[in-house]
Parts: structure tokens; sequence; C-alpha cells
């Protein structure tokens, strides 16, 4: 079945709702089914069932709730990133303290989003991780990298900025660009390279942090205050 276009032509982002609370993905696909260029083309109202969801629909980005029932979502991003490397998945949650969501983005979720957002930024978060940004939170961020490590601030800093250190100045351009939330599309014209030439300086990247994914490479260049 052809999927919803936008005006341009171009492909909607897709997205797949779960939560257990009825209410909740009510809300949400009423928010997101305003804009044009987002479909809903699924729901779930666990960890469980949205593993079926999405290997059935292939969204573009999947707002996944923490606190659910059978399999939460934690396990749930685990799997499924296990199974598709290049998924977006953006939790959802009520406090921005939560360990799970911490838990979350060491997986390598593409960012979280808070229960209580209003609608026209949980529409640009969409679209954000649909494009292939981070969309990490900037007035929790700090508070999230705190809670990853018992290390005083500046001891983070000199650590990350140690690991900045080893990388190329193009790569280190590259992990900036990361740092600010920027597709490999955009880096690549920022920076006027191709979009292969951005994989593979992303590849080095990870390698040299080491890191296990961009948004990895994003909370080093954060904690470095090289963003």
């Amino acid at each position: 079945m052809t999927g919803t276009t936008t005006a341009d032509g171009r492909p909607a982002t897709r997205v797949v709702l779960v939560d257990d609370e009825t209410l909740v993905r009510v809300g949400l696909r009423l928010i997101l089914g305003a804009d044009p260029t987002i479909e809903v083309v699924g729901e779930a109202g666990d960890g469980l069932e949205a593993l079926d969801v999405v290997r059935a629909t292939s969204p573009d980005v999947v707002l996944m709730d923490i606190r659910m029932p059978r399999l939460d979502g934690l396990q749930a991003t685990r799997r499924l990133l296990a199974e598709q490397a290049d998924a977006r998945v953006v939790i959802l949650t009520t406090f921005d303290t939560d360990e799970m969501v911490l838990g979350a983005l060491r997986l390598g979720a593409a960012g979280f989003l808070l229960k209580d957002t209003p609608p026209a930024e949980i529409v640009r978060h969409v679209h954000d991780a649909g494009a292939g940004r981070t969309t990490l939170s900037p007035s929790v961020t700090d508070r999230l990298i705190a809670s990853v490590t018992d290390q005083p601030r500046d001891e983070r800093r000199a650590a990350a900025r140690q690991k900045l250190d080893a990388l190329t100045e193009r790569e280190r351009d590259v992990a900036r660009a990361i740092g600010r939330g920027l597709s490999n599309t955009e880096i690549a014209s920022e920076l006027f390279i191709t979009v292969a030439t951005v994989k593979t300086h992303i590849s080095r990247i990870l390698e040299k942090l080491p890191a296990d994914n961009r948004t990895h490479i994003a909370i080093c260049v954060h904690e470095a205050g090289d963003v």
C-alpha cells in the first residue's frame, strides 16, 4: 500500500505509537495527524506488540513509552535496535530523570520526549528523528550526562576533550555537527563533502572515541563543551 506523500511529492514521516495508555496514543495520533507530512502507521500497547507492529510497518520513527506490561520500553528498544540498527526510537517518558531513559539512550535511542511536551514540539521532535537527528532535549542534556557518571563536571569535560583530541580536524567537524543534531545529509551539505564520506568519518569516530552509536558521539561532544 502506498504511503502518504507531502505536497511536493516526498514520502511522509511514518510513525508507530507505543504506549499502554489508550488516551495517550489517541492524543498523539491527533497531534501528529494534524501535520500532513506525518503518517501514523501503527500503534501498540506494550513492547512485545510493538516489535510485531514495527516489523509489519517499517516506520521511520517509533515513539516508545518506557513503563509497559509484558515487555517494557527499554527491553523493546534493545530488541528493536538489535534487529534494525538504523531504527529511530524516541523514548516517551513522564520524568526526565528516569534511569530507564538513560539506559535507552545508552542503547542508542534517537532521543526522548516528555509526555507534557507542547504539541508543536512533539511534531518537531518526530521530524528531527525522521531526518536522522538526535533529539536530546537541550534543557536536560547536561543533567542526563551528569546522571550517567559520578565524575565531577570538570573531570568529565577533560575526559571528553581528551577523547575528541584523538580525532582529525575533519572528524571533529563531523562530531560537532552530530552534537548539534544534524543528519548525515545536512552534515554533507554543510561541510561540502558526500554523504558516503560523512559515513566513513562517523565509522572512524565511533572507533576512535570509542562509541557505540551517534547518540554517544553527541553526548561526548556536549560533555566536552565543543558544540
